[in-house]
């Protein structure tokens, strides 16, 4: 059953992010000035390095690959072919607390994760999805902006994504950590028309409006 808070969009594959990006600003207007509903689009983007607003120079890549500074909050990222991105445009409850969001975002891919068969976590003081090891490693990464009260941006999930981009840049602006994928760490391909469903079916079941108790704040990347 779906969930009359959200309509769930699907954008395509291959979606330039120049596009999606000026599609959530319309959407978020709609919401903030129109009482539209909320809307969560899944989609693939084509191959791009997103900078938040923490970036710094050493984060950049390597070899000068083009770059779309943006405004959501964390650092450098990469996404691209085999990578599921999800933008929940969305009104926040009041009294706003962009960190609870983003811990519902985490739980929804920790869930999205245990059901595929993967065991994942959150780090204090880090935000995404980590898989434990020595060193530990990122499957999926969250930056957001809220403006007005309401979202936009999302997080990215690793599945049968190459990881060759993200050896060009320090992903997130962390130096201490790697990356991993759904694919490599079940030892199978896991694609992304095999994982949307079971994001739409945390989103029905409303992963995105579960109450979170109060943590520290921590820098979204």
């Amino acid at each position: 059953m779906q969930n009359p808070e959200f309509l769930i969009e699907h954008w395509g594959s291959d979606v330039d992010f120049q596009k999606a990006w000026q599609k959530q600003r319309e959407i978020h207007s709609s919401i903030v000035e129109q009482n539209h509903k909320n809307v969560v689009a899944l989609l693939e983007h084509q191959s791009v390095y997103t900078a938040g607003r923490s970036t710094k120079p050493e984060d950049r890549p390597v070899d000068s690959s083009p770059v779309i500074d943006i405004d959501r909050g964390g650092r450098i990222t990469w996404h691209g072919k085999g990578q599921i991105v999800c933008y929940p445009i969305m009104k926040l409850d009041d009294p706003v607390d962009v960190v609870a969001h983003v811990r519902r975002l985490e739980l929804l891919i920790i869930n999205v994760c245990k059901k595929l068969g993967l065991e994942t976590f959150q780090i204090e003081g880090r935000s995404g999805v980590w898989v434990k090891g020595n060193p530990d490693k990122k499957i999926a990464a969250i930056g957001i902006r809220v403006a007005k009260k309401a979202t936009m941006h999302g997080f990215a999930l690793n599945c049968n994504n190459s990881l060759d981009p993200f050896r060009k840049i320090v992903p997130c602006g962390i130096g201490d950590a790697d990356v991993t994928t759904l694919s490599l760490e079940l030892g199978r391909d896991v694609s992304v028309a095999e994982v949307i469903p079971l994001i739409e079916q945390e989103i029905n079941e409303g992963a995105l409006m579960v109450k979170i108790p109060k943590r520290p704040k921590v820098e979204v990347s």
